[in-house]
């Protein structure tokens, strides 16, 4: 098994969310996971960033639990990032930004991080 650097962008410290629970799952199988909020000071004993500019490091994944309002103002940062890839979770698909992720170099994937990792596919 592999594992990736994953930043998941939307991360939460509510259980009952996807992006919690993905979090917990990642950690599971093996990956580092970067968790990216504005609010949030940690999650899980995680320390989480306010900014995605404040990554520094090779990042294999970059997965998206924020809608196309939110994922629009990110568009500098994810490609200043230069993840391998992207994935759109359910609701979380942005279609312009997609293309201008796919034109810098950046593999996109409109997917759940859940049913990727479950299924082995991730």
């Amino acid at each position: 098994m592999s594992t990736e650097r994953v930043v998941i962008v939307g991360a939460s410290d509510n259980p009952e969310r996807y992006s919690h629970r993905a979090l917990l799952l990642l950690r599971q199988h093996g990956h580092q996971v970067v968790p990216a909020h504005p609010k949030l000071a940690e999650i899980e004993t995680i320390p989480v960033v306010a900014d995605l500019s404040l990554i520094s490091g090779p990042v294999d994944t970059v997965t998206m639990y924020v809608g196309a309002a939110i994922s629009a103002g990110l568009q500098d940062k994810l490609v200043a990032l230069k993840p391998r890839r992207v994935i759109f979770n359910p609701g979380a698909e942005n279609a312009v930004l997609s293309k201008v992720l796919e034109k810098a170099g950046i593999a996109c994937v409109e997917a759940c991080t859940l049913v990727l990792l479950n299924t082995g596919q991730f």
